[in-house]
């Protein structure tokens, strides 16, 4: 059995074009968003409206990581095969797809105030002698990372100050934990900034100021407030936050449409047109890779 990853940019039409999959075939849909994993902000995050894995597991106040998800997404993902059937995983947060498909190995997070610690140094005393401290503690990784780029000097130190190295990230390896394959929707930028709008708008149709209130009126993890959207809809009047929002979304998309062009072995697939054409495409391609069942 093969395991399909989907995964674009805000608004590319991902969670359609899984549902249209699992119509086709016995499949299983596996959430792969860093935002989607929280409980109580279904309308903001966009949750799917079909059964999905890891989709509101965790309550606001807890602080999600990747290191938590992988193992339980490894979990989902090997069930689902133990079933017989396809899990589809679907994401935005390229960092949670590439963990969901393969042993990452991934780095330990900083400890309390490393990150601040380091950052302090790099803005304080220079890049070039951020830099030189990176190269005592990890040779390797100063080869590999220039002085001025702030957040990679600012994690290479973090993690060699726990014995770590950057220089072993395994983020962009091709190897993946079971048959995969991995398709990019790609949609025009224009029109993905038009859905932008629409969705946007819809969010606000549908009641997400008042989901935001009830969000913030419990205590909430410093991770979910990095939902994007959560500050515009809490501070400001409706027409301006769903205007900062828009650009926000637009922008996230760019960086997402970037990260897509770097998954290792990602098939592009043009994916404005409706979903249910775009799942037989990705499915003849994976039965070209191997042979999945029909429903």
């Amino acid at each position: 059995m093969m395991v399909i990853g989907i995964f674009g940019p805000s608004a590319s039409g991902k969670s359609a074009v899984a549902e249209a999959i699992a119509e086709r075939i016995p499949a299983e849909l596996v959430s792969a968003d860093a935002m989607q994993v929280y409980r109580g902000l279904p309308i903001l995050t966009n949750q799917p409206s079909s059964p999905t894995r890891l989709v509101a597991i965790w309550p606001l106040d807890h602080e999600a990581s990747v290191g938590e998800y992988a193992p339980l997404a490894h979990a989902a993902i090997d069930e689902i095969l133990a079933a017989g059937k396809t899990p589809a995983v679907v994401g935005g947060t390229g960092l949670y797809l590439r963990a969901a498909l393969a042993d990452l190995g991934l780095p330990p997070a900083p400890g309390p105030g490393e990150r601040e610690r380091w950052s302090r140094v790099y803005d304080e005393e220079g890049a070039a002698a951020a830099h030189a401290q990176l190269a005592e503690l990890d040779p390797t990784a100063a080869w590999a990372v220039h002085a001025n780029d702030r957040r990679r000097v600012v994690r290479a130190l973090e993690l060699a100050a726990v014995g770590a190295s950057l220089t072993g990230d395994r983020l962009w390896t091709e190897e993946t934990r079971h048959p995969t394959v991995v398709v990019g929707l790609d949609v025009p930028k224009d029109v993905l900034e038009r859905r932008i709008a629409e969705r946007t708008e819809a969010m606000f149709d549908a009641g997400v100021q008042e989901e935001v209130r009830a969000a913030l009126a419990a205590p909430i993890s410093a991770t979910a407030r990095k939902t994007l959207g959560l500050d515009e809809v809490a501070n400001l009047p409706r027409d301006e936050a769903a205007a900062a929002i828009v650009v926000r979304t637009r922008r996230y998309a760019a960086y997402q449409r970037k990260w897509m062009r770097r998954i290792p072995g990602v098939v592009m697939v043009d994916a404005d047109r409706p979903p249910d054409e775009i799942a037989d495409d990705i499915l003849t391609l994976a039965r070209t890779r191997e042979r999945l069942p029909s429903r």
